[in-house]
Formats: structure tokens, C-alpha cells, sequence
């Protein structure tokens, strides 16, 4: 598979998941449309209606969750897109991608708002909301390879950088993490915590010798397997055999759309791959001639 399809695939996870949350769980829109501090004055300057009539109001409520459903509607068509998608017929198939990765940047932004304004946790979406935009950019007359590389290789040195804050401990160590390393290993806390911290450390560097000549393939090589594990950790951490079924719905999707974690990382290295096969190849042929 060369990387456009691998790029393709990415992005088709990522707004399949995402789709999937959206219409059959819920998304942090709430965070936004009933925040007090920040839509009182128009609610109730504006719209001549109290704040308490506002926030109890059953057509308010049906609003915000038609929202979420239509932006599940919208990322399922995104989704479809991004798989079809090709240079004759990128007209019509890209507006929705761009909508959809729009989309997602606002996601992230009330994601964030959620977390107390963490930039960590903006930036640790860097390849969830960027790689609809890398793949518009791919799909042009002329484009330069080179160039994307070089930004996949930013979007995982920041998105990994970003989750390694947390896990480090340099923001306060979300307890879903501390949760999942004990389900899946059935171990204690500080021992999950000290997993943790290791983890965040080796994110740090993994951020630096991705850029680095000769080492930058090893630390993609432990970015595909640990972005594939960190993905998979929500489903293997939450899975109940009792309820097998009702566990995957739950948890499935967190998986999907983070599984890109795994695989840009896989694109990059696959172009290292070719690149140095190639390298190889003409040298021989120098040395044959």
C-alpha cells in the first residue's frame, strides 16, 4: 500500500471514529453553548431571554444534539470521501474533507476547553486534525514529497510530545491512563505511575531523533508499534467478557480514530524505506558503470 492510500486509510479512521462518537455517544459541544461566563451576556443582551430559561430549555438541549448528530452525519460523509478521493475527481470529494478537518479543529478547541485550556491537549490531536489537510495537499498537480514528509514527521514529533506531557506528569496525570496501565497489567498505582513516566520520557525523545539522519527510522519504528498500543489500550483496558458486546461500542472508536497514530508513523518510515533502497540502487549502478 504506497502512502496516499495509507493517507487515505488514516484519515477515513479518524472521521469514521469520530462519526461513530458523534451518533451514538456524545461530544463536549455542551462545553461551549452552556458556559455561563461566556454566553450569558448574549443570550441574555441579544436574545432578551434569562440565562436559567436558557439553560433549561428542552429546545436548547435538541439544538446542541442535533449539532452532534449532524456533525456525525457530516464526518461519516468525510469518511467515505477520503477513501474515494483522487486527483479527478478531488473537486467535489474535497469540500467535505475540508469541512470535516475544520470541523475537527473545532472538536479539539472544546476538547481543550475541557481540559482547562491545556496546550497539550490541543496539540496532542496535531495528526487527528491536520492529516484531512496533508492529504488535500498531496492530491495537488504538483506537490512536494519532501515537504510532506517533513510535516508528518512535525505532526508526530508534537502529538507524541504532547501525550508524553501527560504521561511525564508535567500536567496532573489523567487518571484514564493510570487506569488502563493497571487493567491491562493488574498492577499496582505507583508502579503505573513510574510506566507513566517512562513513557513520557521516551515520547521526548522519540520528538528529537525523528529528525535526526540514520536514528530517525528506529524512532518511527517505535512510534508505529507504541501509537498502535496506546490506540488499542482503550479497548484491551475497558473490555468486559460479561459484556462483550456493549464494550466495544463503548470503547471501539477511541481506538479507531487514534489507530493513525500508529500508521503516519508508518508512512514516514516507508519513505525512508524506499528512499534508502533507492540510494542504494543507484549506487550499485555507479559502481557497475
Amino acid at each position: 500500500m504506497n502512502k496516499i492510500n495509507l493517507l487515505k486509510l488514516s484519515i477515513f479512521f479518524i472521521f469514521f471514529g469520530r462519526a461513530w462518537q458523534h451518533l451514538f455517544w456524545d461530544a463536549p459541544y455542551r462545553t461551549f453553548f452552556w458556559d455561563e461566563s461566556l454566553l450569558k451576556p448574549v443570550i441574555e443582551n441579544w436574545f432578551g431571554v434569562s440565562w436559567t430559561t436558557y439553560a433549561t430549555s428542552s429546545t436548547t438541549d435538541f439544538f446542541v444534539q442535533s449539532l452532534i448528530v449532524g456533525k456525525g452525519v457530516l464526518y461519516t460523509i468525510a469518511a467515505i470521501s477520503s477513501l474515494l478521493i483522487t486527483k479527478s475527481n478531488k473537486k467535489l470529494l474535497k469540500i467535505p474533507i475540508f469541512i470535516g478537518g475544520l470541523s475537527l479543529v473545532v472538536l479539539t478547541v472544546l476538547l481543550t476547553k475541557e481540559k482547562f485550556y491545556h496546550f497539550a491537549q490541543f496539540f496532542e490531536h496535531s495528526i487527528q486534525f491536520s492529516l484531512p489537510f496533508v492529504l488535500l495537499y498531496s492530491l495537488k498537480e504538483k506537490y512536494s514529497e519532501e515537504r510532506l514528509y517533513f510535516v508528518l514527521k512535525i505532526l508526530i514529533a508534537v502529538t507524541f510530545f504532547s501525550h508524553g506531557l501527560y504521561a511525564f506528569g508535567a500536567y496532573p496525570v489523567p487518571g484514564k491512563f493510570v487506569d488502563m496501565v493497571i487493567n491491562i497489567f493488574g498492577c499496582s498505582e505507583s508502579f503505573a505511575l513510574s510506566f507513566l513516566y517512562v513513557a513520557g520520557i521516551l515520547d521526548f525523545i522519540l520528538a528529537v531523533l525523528i529528525f535526526i539522519p540514520k536514528l530517525n527510522k528506529y524512532a518511527l519504528i517505535y512510534a508505529v508499534v507504541w501509537g498502535l498500543l496506546t490506540a488499542l489500550a482503550r479497548v484491551v483496558a475497558n473490555f468486559y467478557w460479561d459484556f462483550p458486546i456493549q464494550s466495544l461500542h463503548q470503547n471501539l472508536y477511541q481506538v479507531i480514530y487514534r489507530l493513525p497514530h500508529g500508521i503516519t508513523p508508518l508512512i514516514v518510515l516507508t519513505g525512508i524505506v524506499v528512499y534508502l533502497k533507492q540510494k542504494k540502487t543507484i549506487k550499485v549502478e555507479e559502481i557497475t558503470t
